[in-house]
């Protein structure tokens, strides 16, 4: 498989940044297009399931007052705002890369294999494919097997959760085939953090990805994180501060990404 990145990449995190930004709320079409203004070259969206099969944006397994998307029909979840995953594709701005984070949930493991979430999810993805860059992100190994076989040229990225150890991130990626690591920045080790007994540095972490023949990316770390992660060789960041980030790593000299169109 070919690599993924030109690094050090920029991603949008939920598309502009978590919450709202300057008026865009994550996971909807304005935040999709404020990230790429801002310079983004991919978005990272969040998908679930609902109850009648429907997957829309949303990254909490429930409203804030409690119901469980899985439990609320698709109209249900349009009267409290989300939006299908449809109508998130439409609205991305084309050269834009697409980083789909894969919220599975418990009744996948009881459901008929149809109705889970990454089998509703698959088509979507093979028809983005052919038109940009996609790649596939999950706390659940079990996406990331189903993705790699039923759309083996579509890469994934093994994502533990957070503050993961690092040896069990980076072997856990190679050892389930996946070309892509994506770790929690504080599982690196953020400025200012106190040392942690055993944790290796960036560099260190970075270079023995590489070897292992992964790309690796970090999540959320803030612009001065993001430019030190850089600076070690990693591939890609996914970020809150999508111009804050952009204008450190071009500080950095880091900014080695392919214009987004």
């Amino acid at each position: 498989m070919s690599r993924v990145f030109t690094p050090t990449e920029v991603i949008g995190h939920r598309g502009a940044g978590r919450g709202e930004v300057d008026g865009a709320p994550e996971n909807s079409a304005a935040s999709y297009a404020a990230a790429a203004e801002a310079g983004a070259d991919w978005v990272e969206i969040d998908v679930r399931r609902t109850a009648d099969d429907a997957l829309v944006l949303y990254h909490d397994a429930a409203l804030g007052d409690g119901r469980a998307i899985v439990d609320l029909t698709a109209d249900e979840c349009a009267a409290a705002g989300l939006i299908r995953l449809e109508e998130g594709l439409a609205a991305l701005p084309a050269g834009v890369g697409l980083d789909v984070d894969v919220k599975s949930v418990m009744e996948d493991a009881v459901d008929a294999p149809s109705r889970r979430t990454v089998s509703l999810l698959l088509p979507h993805l093979r028809r983005e494919a052919a038109r940009r860059r996609v790649f596939v992100c999950s706390f659940d190994p079990g996406v990331l097997l189903a993705v790699r076989e039923d759309a083996p040229g579509l890469p994934t990225a093994w994502m533990p959760y957070v503050r993961n150890p690092l040896d069990q991130a980076v072997a856990g990626a190679a050892g389930m085939g996946c070309p892509i690591v994506a770790v929690d920045a504080r599982s690196l080790g953020r400025t200012g953090d106190a040392p942690r007994p055993g944790r290796r540095s960036v560099a260190y972490t970075v270079d023995l990805a590489h070897r292992a023949g992964l790309e690796i990316i970090s999540w959320c770390p803030d612009p001065v994180d993001a430019a030190r992660f850089a600076e070690a060789g990693m591939d890609a960041v996914v970020v809150d501060d999508v111009p804050g980030t952009v204008s450190a790593l071009k500080a950095a000299g880091g900014d080695g990404a392919a214009p987004n169109g």
